[in-house]
């Protein structure tokens, strides 16, 4: 098979390279010309360098490529570039979309999120879920939808497309929320805020196989939810101390957070800055709750991920012996 992967250099987009190299396929990855090219460190592809919303390039690009893995999006929570998220989510994946029709490519794997179901409540919901949140919590949930709605809408007119929607996506080499683990694990996370937060998670390879899985056996227009399960935030702090011997950071109470981010969230603004911390970084932790349920996933596509604890207890194995070789 010959692939075509956006955002190869990316976290999940390498770890899909990789998989695709091993078990010998032909991989063609796309790249901003300014990207960051050390996750592809010894992957031996084919590498296009140029503009997502360039058609033209993407068309020539995909020449000859049987399966076009979309992964390439601008992830970011907080003061953010609106117009060149938009940008990048929504039109780069109409752009996408269209070489892949225009080129008659079999089959497109479009990487949503769970996000696109929006705040459910708590409530635990599978891919039939209408989402009943009529506002945005970010941009980024904003532009996700609007590109799941264009890859549902390429669907039914005749370009065949599968939508698979990660949770959390985690793994030793995560530039989100790896540092984190990393800190916590070392000893020097000593606060946190928003410990009975629920998070979705998925082993970043598990998304690799079930993406792999979706190409050989969905049908077009199919949703698919990946997600091992979810835990609170203080529940993952649990069983990462258990390698560790850590315990869990304490909680800092929620009208402090609240007032501190709303303060940097004003900071952030006047100095053209995105804090760490700020009023939709507030909102996901404590206002927001989007849980799932993969069966479907792992029903028809035959999917097997490692649960929640290995996942972490795996993370946290990794990550420790590469502190103690520093």
């Amino acid at each position: 098979m010959k692939a075509f992967v956006t955002g190869v250099n990316g976290f999940t987009g390498s770890h899909l390279a990789k998989a695709l190299r091993d078990r010998g396929d032909e991989v063609v990855g796309f790249v901003r010309p300014t990207s960051n090219l050390s996750r592809l460190k010894n992957c031996d592809l084919e590498l296009v360098r140029g503009d997502i919303c360039d058609r033209s390039l993407l068309k020539t690009a995909m020449q000859g490529v049987d399966v076009v893995f979309h992964i390439a999006a601008y992830v970011e929570l907080g003061l953010v570039d609106e117009a060149a998220m938009t940008r990048t989510n929504v039109e780069g994946t109409r752009s996408v979309l269209e070489a892949a029709k225009a080129v008659g490519v079999q089959k497109v794997i479009y990487c949503s999120t769970i996000g696109v179901f929006g705040d459910t409540g708590g409530k635990v919901v599978d891919e039939t879920f209408q989402r009943t949140q009529t506002e945005f919590s970010s941009a980024y949930d904003r532009t996700k939808l609007e590109a799941q709605k264009l890859a549902d809408e390429f669907a039914k007119n005749g370009l065949p497309v599968i939508s698979v929607m990660p949770s959390g996506i985690f793994g030793a080499d995560d530039p989100h929320f790896g540092p984190v683990l990393s800190n916590f694990l070392q000893g020097k996370l000593k606060v946190w805020a928003g410990g009975k937060r629920m998070t979705g998670i998925v082993h970043v390879d598990d998304l690799v196989v079930a993406m792999l899985l979706a190409a050989e056996k969905a049908e077009s227009g199919e949703h698919f939810i990946i997600s091992a399960g979810d835990l609170s935030t203080r529940e993952m702090f649990e069983i990462l101390g258990r390698e560790s011997g850590m315990q869990p950071p304490q909680e800092i109470p929620e009208t402090v957070v609240r007032f501190v981010a709303g303060n940097l969230d004003i900071l952030g603004r006047l100095l053209s800055w995105n804090p760490p911390l700020s009023n939709e970084r507030v909102h996901y932790v404590y206002d927001r709750c989007v849980r799932v349920d993969s069966t479907k996933a792992r029903q028809k596509l035959g999917w097997n991920p490692r649960s929640v604890e290995t996942t972490l207890t795996e993370i946290a194995r990794q990550l420790l012996s590469a502190n103690a070789e520093f």
